[in-house]
């Protein structure tokens, strides 16, 4: 397995025998401190500091493995463009419903009677968008985990866009409760691998990663996982007095739009979803504080995306109405517009 996950592009490591967790350091990097790019142990053939010495070398990985025959097989998602949705089902008490979808006030009336799971809270998020159910999702590879979880494979189709790990109990960048994101500084345990609580089994016939769902993207994008990212300004309290100027608002939106435009220069490696995100992110802040017509942003918005990436009409407007409706829940009141 470890051969051919390599043959793919994807960097490998070790885990423990038995276990989910990277195989141990060496003694003389247990016992001291250093950054693993620094580490000797990687031009030795050693395997330390776990994903961070993940390869593609048929050679090393052949040493590896006859070293300890029993180890499993971890994959290093950044460098392989994985995004990886962790889904856990874990016993453990529900949160309050705020925290269920961050940055997604659950109305009362939604009844939660029964949710328990990741599963739950992943139905739930794509139920909100009108998304098809990622657990659910035969076109790409799924994992069935020894704890009764599932590992749902994605290939990032923008790798100009970094998203970031998390795990669904985060205070600060998470995508649902129990809901983990393996992706850059992470690992993902790799199908077939064995350990004491059991097999890693791929669930039916697909066994290779579909491009990231653009609803997806944009929900990762919305959550903080993008990394690099700027950040949107946050709200400021609206004073009294005259209503503001629609022209300064949408000047403040224009230029945001033109990155999205000059997208069409180059068919990759533009950040285009992240920068499609960022703007009706922020035009939907601006709409929900009244200082834009949310339509015409819409109308915008969508001319720019489909003039950058016209063959993907669908995606620009899933990630368009996605940013919009988050960023409207979060009215923006930027200086000299209040």
């Amino acid at each position: 397995m470890a051969r051919w996950l390599a043959g793919r592009q994807w960097p490998v490591h070790p885990l423990a025998p038995g276990r989910k967790t990277p195989a141990a350091n060496c003694e003389e990097c247990r016992l001291r401190s250093h950054e693993p790019s620094r580490c000797p142990c990687h031009a030795r053939g050693r395997w330390c500091h776990g994903f961070h010495s993940a390869t593609t070398e048929l050679a090393l990985i052949d040493a590896w493995w006859s070293r300890e025959p029993r180890a499993g097989v971890g994959v290093s998602c950044g460098p392989a463009h994985l995004v990886v949705l962790d889904v856990d089902a874990h016993a453990s008490q529900v949160p309050d419903r705020n925290r269920l979808l961050p940055g997604i006030a659950i109305p009362e009336q939604v009844d939660l009677a029964g949710l328990a799971s990741g599963f739950d809270t992943l139905a739930l998020l794509a139920a909100y968008r009108q998304e098809p159910n990622p657990a659910e999702d035969e076109t790409t590879l799924r994992v069935r985990t020894p704890s009764g979880g599932l590992h749902i494979w994605y290939v990032n189709p923008e790798p100009a866009v970094r998203y970031r790990s998390s795990t669904g109990s985060s205070p600060r960048t998470a995508l649902a409760w129990q809901v983990d994101v393996r992706a850059h500084g992470g690992y993902i345990v790799a199908p077939t691998t064995r350990t004491s609580a059991g097999v890693y089994t791929p669930l039916g016939a697909v066994r290779d990663p579909a491009p990231l769902p653009a609803w997806l993207a944009a929900e990762l994008t919305r959550t903080g996982h993008a990394a690099g990212a700027a950040p949107v300004p946050g709200p400021r309290p609206v004073r009294t007095g005259r209503l503001p100027r629609t022209g300064t608002a949408q000047a403040l939106l224009q230029p945001l739009i033109e990155t999205v435009r000059e997208c069409g220069a180059h068919a990759e490696g533009t950040g285009f979803t992240e920068k499609l995100n960022r703007a009706a992110y922020t035009a939907g802040g601006l709409a929900g504080a009244g200082h834009l017509d949310q339509a015409e942003a819409r109308q915008a918005l969508t001319e720019a995306a489909h003039h950058a990436r016209p063959h993907q009409t669908r995606r620009n407007e899933t990630i368009i109405d996605a940013a919009l409706s988050a960023g409207a829940s979060r009215p923006f009141h930027p200086k000299g517009l209040a």
